[in-house]
C-alpha cells in the first residue's frame, strides 16, 4: 500500500465544517434553463435533478443530459440519504407518463437520457413495465437519442429485470450507494448482495453496466477500496462513480466528512487499476454525472 493510501485509511474522520470550497456549484439558471424546466413542468414530469437537488442540474441540462425520474414521486423506501417523498403512490401506473417523457425529451433537445424512478415495492413487478415502455417508445421515436436507465432492485425479481433488459438499455445502471456495514442505517429495506446480483445479472446478458457510492457518510476509505474490489470480482461492472455525501434536510443522516478531492483522485486511479472501464469520481459527482461520456 503507497504512503498517500496508508495516510487517507489511517487518518480519522473530520468533524464536518463549514462547506468547503471545492463543494460550491453555480446555482442554476439562464434563459435556456428556465425555458428547459418549464418544459418539465408542463408535461407533469419529475427528475431526479430536481428531486435530489442535484448541484449540477445546470451544467448537464446544459450538456443535453437529463435524469427523468418516472413512476411518479413518491417513494415506498425511506432511505436515509434521499430527498424524495415516502409514502404510499397511488395504487396504478400512469400508462400515458413514457409519451410524456419521450415529448419532454424531444422538446429539450436531449441526447442522451437517464431514466429512474423511485421504489414501488407495493408491486410485484416494482413498476418494471413502465421502464420497458419509456425505453421502446424513445427507441421507436428518438432513435438518436442513447438511454441508460438507473433502476431499484425490484426485490431481487429477475423477471423485473429481464423487462428492462428485453426493452435494451445502453447501459444499466443500479447504485450501491454505500459500504455493507452501513446498509442497514443508509438503505434499510435494501440488500448489499442482491444489489450486485442485479449488476451480475445483467452483464451476464451483455449490457455495459455501472454503479455508484456516496462518501462521507460514516463508511471508511478501506471499506470503500473493499467494495470496489467486490463490484468487479462479483459483477465485472463497467462504470463507477463516486461523490460526496450532501445531507438533504436536517431530518436525513448527517454528513460525517468532507472527502478531500486527492482522496477521489486516489479512488479513481484505483478503479481503472482494477478493471473499470470509466470511474467518475469527484466531490459534485452524481450518478448521472457525465453520463453522455459513459456511452
Amino acid at each position: 500500500m503507497s504512503l498517500i493510501i496508508q495516510e487517507l485509511v489511517e487518518a480519522p474522520a473530520e468533524p464536518p465544517k463549514r462547506r468547503p470550497e471545492w463543494l460550491k456549484a453555480k446555482i442554476p439558471g439562464g434563459d435556456n434553463y428556465a425555458r428547459l424546466k418549464n418544459v418539465i413542468d408542463s408535461h407533469r414530469l419529475h427528475t431526479v435533478c430536481e428531486e435530489a437537488r442535484c448541484p449540477n442540474m445546470g451544467e448537464c441540462w446544459a450538456a443535453g443530459t437529463a435524469t427523468f425520474m418516472i413512476l411518479g414521486d413518491i417513494c415506498t423506501r425511506s432511505c436515509g440519504f434521499c430527498a424524495v417523498k415516502t409514502g404510499r403512490p397511488a395504487p396504478d401506473l400512469d400508462w400515458d407518463e413514457p409519451r410524456r417523457v419521450v415529448d419532454a425529451i424531444r422538446l429539450m433537445g436531449v441526447s442522451h437520457a437517464v431514466i429512474t424512478s423511485v421504489n414501488r415495492d407495493e408491486r410485484p413487478d416494482g413498476g418494471a413495465p413502465i421502464f420497458a415502455e419509456t425505453l421502446r417508445l424513445i427507441h421507436e421515436e428518438l432513435p438518436g437519442v442513447t438511454v441508460e436507465v438507473l433502476i431499484p432492485d425490484f426485490k431481487g425479481s429477475e423477471v423485473a429485470l429481464n423487462m428492462v433488459l428485453d426493452a435494451k438499455p445502453d447501459i444499466l445502471n443500479h447504485n450501491l450507494e454505500t459500504v455493507p456495514r452501513l446498509y442497514r442505517r443508509v438503505r434499510p429495506q435494501a440488500n448489499y448482495e442482491q444489489s450486485l446480483q442485479v449488476l451480475a445479472r445483467a452483464k451476464r446478458r451483455g449490457f455495459k453496466t455501472k454503479t455508484g457510492l456516496m462518501l462521507g457518510i460514516g463508511e471508511k476509505t478501506e471499506e470503500v477500496i473493499e467494495v470496489m474490489k467486490d463490484i468487479r470480482a462479483k459483477s465485472n461492472c463497467d462504470i463507477l462513480t463516486l461523490g460526496q455525501y450532501l445531507q438533504p434536510t436536517k431530518e436525513h443522516l448527517p454528513i460525517d466528512r468532507y472527502v478531500h478531492p486527492d482522496e477521489f483522485r486516489m479512488l479513481k486511479e484505483m478503479g481503472l487499476e482494477m478493471g473499470f472501464a470509466h470511474v467518475e469520481s469527484g466531490p459534485l459527482v452524481r450518478s448521472s454525472y457525465h453520463a453522455e461520456r459513459h456511452m
